[in-house]
């Protein structure tokens, strides 16, 4: 396995983080504790959980994924063995059922950390990451996104951050960072951060080979500011595996159980699946191989997330750490991504 140091700080993650927002609905709790026992003898020490998962999100399961990692801490002992990540969720109509509070002050933080550490099990949380921003911005892959003229957003940025650095200096967390934001967001962020307000070292957001869009733009904040991306998504619901194609329809597949979860179903992406389907098949490599051996290699990728829900995915997915692309299959990627750009950003 391979480790990156999470910027600024003296803390090794390895390449591969354990995704954990299938636990709970497509996953139970022994296979939750079978997922994190292999991927630690396997070499990945890098959890990220939140407390809206499971994902579909409802109000029965809310925090059950939290939970199983906590009773595996209580059962193993491992959890000095674990960099953990969490987030608090942002305000949404499927996030009624965690809270109404629709934004980030310091009573909806304190309560949401509170919230976590019990249910994990633990003391502190390594990085503690803003799920999506509260305000009205585009995230979560729209297009035609529409700003509100007049609309009437109070920043406070600052504010968010002192909330933070308090639970920082009270030990409950050590770093924070972002997830699903703007370059603009994170921007004001890292403008806002002093000796008294925590850098954002991280930014978790989606990229895989159906979706660059990473590139234009935040890609640059992480190279000039030092912030490290956390991919999530690099199989984009599983499509990057090739299980979909032709529409097949696996059972116990993520888009058959949760058929809304179109993000990556278009026709678009359909041809770019197949042609990188093909590229991979001509290289001796699945294209789950490929697709994921693309992210890890980025320059701004600190860590990347993967999702399995049999320890058979899960072992492939992790093997992909040292796996090197050719410049040969980069460069026939990229013709791919001219042909096909973007198509689920």
């Amino acid at each position: 396995m391979k480790y990156n140091f999470l910027p600024d700080t003296d803390i090794k993650v390895s390449k591969i983080c354990l995704g954990t927002m299938t636990w709970g609905r497509q996953n139970n709790e022994t296979e939750g504790h079978s997922q994190m026992d292999f991927a630690l003898e396997h070499g990945v020490n890098f959890f990220d959980t939140a407390e809206l998962y499971p994902v579909p999100p409802r109000q029965e399961e809310q925090g059950d994924t939290e939970r199983f990692i906590g009773t595996w801490f209580k059962k193993t002992g491992n959890r000095e063995k674990v960099i953990l990540a969490s987030k608090i969720a942002g305000p949404a109509p499927f996030t009624q059922h965690i809270r109404t509070d629709k934004s980030f002050s310091k009573k909806t933080i304190d309560t949401a950390v509170e919230g976590s550490l019990k249910r994990l099990q633990t003391d502190y949380i390594d990085l503690y990451q803003i799920h999506w921003p509260e305000r009205n911005t585009n995230y979560f892959g729209k297009r035609g996104h529409q700003y509100e003229k007049g609309e009437v957003w109070e920043e406070n940025f600052e504010e968010v951050l002192d909330a933070l650095n308090a639970h920082v200096k009270a030990g409950n967390i050590r770093h924070v960072g972002l997830s699903n934001e703007t370059p603009w967001g994170t921007m004001r962020y890292l403008q806002a951060q002093n000796e008294n307000r925590p850098k954002m070292r991280t930014i978790q957001n989606p990229y895989s080979l159906l979706n660059r869009t990473f590139e234009t733009g935040n890609a640059e904040v992480c190279h000039r500011e030092n912030v490290g991306l956390l991919a999530y998504s690099p199989l984009a619901f599983g499509v990057l595996s090739g299980k979909y194609r032709q529409g097949n329809r696996p059972e116990n597949g993520r888009i058959t159980l949760f058929p809304n979860y179109n993000r990556y179903s278009n026709d678009q992406c359909n041809l770019a699946v197949d042609k990188y389907h093909e590229l991979a098949t001509a290289n001796g490599m699945t294209l789950t191989q490929m697709a994921l051996s693309f992210v890890n290699d980025r320059p701004f990728v600190t860590s990347n997330i993967i999702g399995a829900t049999s320890l058979e995915q899960l072992n492939e997915n992790i093997g992909t750490a040292s796996i090197k692309l050719s410049s040969e299959v980069l460069q026939t990627i990229n013709e791919i991504q001219e042909l096909v750009p973007n198509p689920a950003p």
